[in-house]
């Protein structure tokens, strides 16, 4: 009894020294790092990097492409951290940003297969396997891929550059005259899953395995998924004899009052025993010279194949991605138009898609506007689904009567009366339902912006009862929850987890900067 009370005595004392000591703001030096979302794996090994270095470094994650602009716009960042720093250094007044660049980790971008599809195709083993021979594969409707958007996530980037490059003119550089069109569109006719992260592509490969027959990633993120049990079958890592593209994950100083900090991190990062550490736990290559590989990595010498010297040609290449290349979109928007969006709730909202119909014209506002060959389909609700409207885009010309009328159509919605969240969104799977007949070929996506919580028609229940009576194809469409005002992070992170989406925090930045960052995931 005696010993009980002095532990309950000592409890509150133990609780609030540790608390003290996870307090890094006040007991830790803290370094702020813009980083790329799949650096989150990197915890443990940042974890010992504090204890060992007295440095915590807190990421902050953000898409590659958007991550540059920030960097070149002005951020209060002190470091950044993402998969390669080349498209950032060809922005102009990119390089000058960086105090200093040290490459920490590889992981060349390859294709995972299923075994059983890699050995109907005599890929399995194979060392001669070129990019033309997936091309083939993919036109004709044998085989069936996921890949991350390129505008959003930097694996995606990584790889339609390399394809391109790889389906150029032999032996030339890529150009504004020899980006292959018609053969990227070949090659990306099997892409059927589509992402705004190498993570989240992963966990959407893993739930839609049985319909998808591999996807373009990270060689650590495959790995990562050979090692663990989720897979049905394991998947063959295919690396195309004319090159692929390497991820060299540059750790950059920005602020250069925080260069005691780097020098001490970079330190510690490079030191052969951490090198081997990220190795082991992450699946990453050592960026160190000297350290080689273990026997998990393939031993044949990869061709790096170039990455273009032009902004220009970077960006015509996504730009052609995006309106000709890649499956075209039908987004669908479920809106909160109920009494709590009066006012400033909604006049965000509209700000949103004005952003997207045009008005951001930023090199990431370019590329996150309506794209030609999309269609958007807006249903907006209250106490329930009050109307059903569809826009094709085919014009995004800054005068586009396409783009205008999405515009004029959001900019006259108005707020009244109650809602029905989960009536609403399974709406929105009817919709994907009578779509996709007609409409095969098409990436299908559930954008859902609330701002409260669910007080008519279904409940949640009920709403997941009904999704899992759905087709699976109608299933295999996720949901994009966006919390915003007093809506339930609860109720719609239940939403997500249901559908295979994902949250959205519309209270920590403004809609029209999350609605710019979902467009990565559709």
């Amino acid at each position: 009894m005696i010993r009980r009370s002095l532990a309950a005595a000592l409890t509150p004392l133990l609780v609030s020294t540790v608390a003290a000591a996870c307090d890094f703001g006040a007991s830790v030096p803290t370094v702020h790092v813009l980083a790329g979302s799949e650096l989150k794996d990197m915890a443990p090994i940042l974890s010992d990097l504090q204890t060992a270095t007295g440095y915590h470094m807190q990421l902050d994650y953000v898409g590659s492409l958007d991550g540059a602009e920030q960097i070149v716009n002005g951020t209060n960042e002190d470091m950044a951290w993402f998969s390669t720093a080349k498209y950032l250094q060809l922005l102009p007044g990119g390089a000058s940003k960086l105090v200093d660049s040290q490459q920490i980790m590889l992981s060349p971008v390859v294709l995972g297969v299923k075994h059983s599809v890699a050995q109907r195709f005599g890929w399995s083993g194979n060392p001669n396997v070129t990019w033309a021979d997936i091309q083939a594969r993919s036109k004709a409707g044998d085989f069936h891929f996921g890949m991350t958007n390129p505008t959003a996530s930097n694996s995606g980037f990584v790889a339609l550059v390399g394809v391109a490059e790889a389906l150029a003119s032999p032996g030339a550089a890529l150009n504004s005259g020899n980006i292959n069109i018609a053969g990227l569109q070949a090659f990306f006719n099997g892409q059927s899953l589509t992402a705004g992260s190498s993570g989240f592509l992963a966990d959407s490969y893993v739930r839609q395995q049985d319909s998808v027959d591999g996807m373009i990633n990270y060689e650590s993120i495959l790995l990562s998924l050979n090692q663990g049990t989720t897979l049905h079958e394991k998947l063959d890592l295919i690396y195309p004899k004319d090159g692929i593209a390497t991820a060299d994950y540059p750790l950059m100083l920005l602020n250069r009052s925080q260069r005691p900090a780097y020098d001490k991190i970079t330190a510690y990062l490079k030191r052969p025993d951490v090198q081997n550490k990220i190795m082991t736990t992450v699946n990453r290559r050592p960026g160190v010279p000297g350290i080689q590989p273990d026997s998990r990595f393939p031993s044949a010498v990869l061709i790096e194949l170039p990455f273009p010297s032009s902004l220009d040609v970077v960006n015509q290449l996504l730009l052609a991605y995006l309106s000709k290349i890649r499956r075209p979109a039908h987004d669908i928007y479920v809106l909160d138009t109920s009494g709590s969006m009066q006012g400033s709730r909604l006049d965000s909202l509209k700000k949103a898609f004005l952003n997207l119909t045009g008005a951001d014209q930023s090199i990431t506002g370019q590329f996150a506007q309506f794209q030609p060959r999309e269609e958007v389909t807006i249903l907006p609700f209250n106490g329930r689904v009050y109307d059903q409207r569809t826009f094709t885009v085919n014009d995004v010309s800054p005068n586009s009567p396409d783009l205008a009328a999405i515009r004029n159509y959001v900019n006259n919605l108005q707020a009244a009366d109650g809602t029905a969240i989960y009536d609403a969104v399974f709406t929105g799977y009817q919709v994907v339902q009578q779509s996709l007949p007609r409409e095969p070929d098409r990436f299908f996506s559930i954008v859902l912006m609330t701002d409260g919580e669910n007080n008519n028609g279904r409940d949640g229940a009920q709403f997941t009862n009904d999704y899992n009576r759905l087709p699976p194809e109608v299933r295999a469409v996720h949901t994009f929850p966006i919390v915003f005002g007093e809506a339930s992070p609860s109720e719609l992170n239940a939403v997500a987890a249901a559908t295979g989406g994902q949250v959205f925090d519309g209270r920590s930045a403004s809609l029209a900067q999350v609605f710019k960052q979902i467009r990565g995931y559709q």
